[in-house]
């Protein structure tokens, strides 16, 4: 990890979580590709003020209310979510509870291998992937996320994911599945098709969720969490993450 950036720098967590990728990708967590779509991610991310809006933190409480009163939920986890995020991905399947599933579109078994390990150092047992004898296929889908755990994604009734393919995704729902993202882009195919999308970056909404969670937990009844999730609305949620976009735009210009 590089130790050379100044914490006063005004870019520092920005940098932070490139060298955290870089990283991730030196030990073989992270697929080249997966570095160019952070680049993609951290444009939006720049372009939303880099922060968390108050209808992300709507989404966190709706996605936090499914996961709760869901039966079978899990986490699925890619290599650049392990690399960013794997203390807080431990810490939230076990709030939840839920499982961890790793499950990757430039898929081998070596680096499902050194993502479970990454896991497995920060606490996590039992992880999930689908490269057991356990798999299972998801209909619909040619590339190798079709490949998923039986007892898993397979059989969850609520999937969480991040910085995902917008196939896998139309096709988990299209299996009745609820499916909550975590992706910077309102525009990607993942976000609309989701049915809670959590525009932001994940860095940020991991430990929103995790104090999301604890709170829902020990202050409200499971009346609070369905009607949470009822009054929620994605295509509005997605408008608004647009308008922030065109806002942040407009603030830009007039400041020049």
């Amino acid at each position: 990890m590089r130790s050379d950036i100044p914490p006063n720098h005004p870019r520092f967590i920005s940098l932070q979580t490139r060298a955290h990728l870089v990283d991730g990708f030196q030990r073989g967590l992270v697929a080249s590709e997966g570095l160019i779509a952070h680049g993609r991610g951290e444009a939006f991310d720049y372009l939303m003020g880099e922060q968390t809006s108050k209808f992300s933190f709507s989404a966190i409480e709706a996605a936090c209310s499914c996961l709760l009163i869901a039966k079978r939920p899990v986490v699925s986890v890619n290599g650049n979510f392990a690399a960013l995020c794997s203390t807080e991905i431990v810490k939230l399947s076990n709030l939840i509870p839920a499982r961890i599933e790793i499950n990757l579109f430039h898929r081998s078994s070596e680096r499902e291998r050194l993502i479970n390990q990454e896991l497995e150092n920060k606490g996590a047992k039992n992880c999930l992937g689908s490269f057991s004898n356990e798999s299972a296929i998801v209909p619909g889908l040619t590339s190798s996320r079709k490949f998923v755990h039986s007892n898993g994604i397979y059989m969850a009734d609520v999937i969480m994911l991040a910085m995902e393919d917008g196939d896998r995704t139309q096709a988990l729902v299209d299996m009745g599945k609820k499916v909550i993202a975590l992706d910077i882009n309102p525009m990607s195919r993942t976000a609309k098709t989701a049915d809670i999308t959590i525009v932001d970056n994940v860095i940020r909404v991991m430990p929103i969720m995790i104090n999301t969670i604890t709170a829902l937990k020990r202050e409200k009844g499971i009346d609070y969490l369905k009607n949470t999730i009822n009054q929620f609305g994605n295509r509005r949620n997605l408008a608004n993450s647009l308008k922030a976009i065109v806002n942040g735009l407009e603030k830009q210009s007039n400041s020049e």
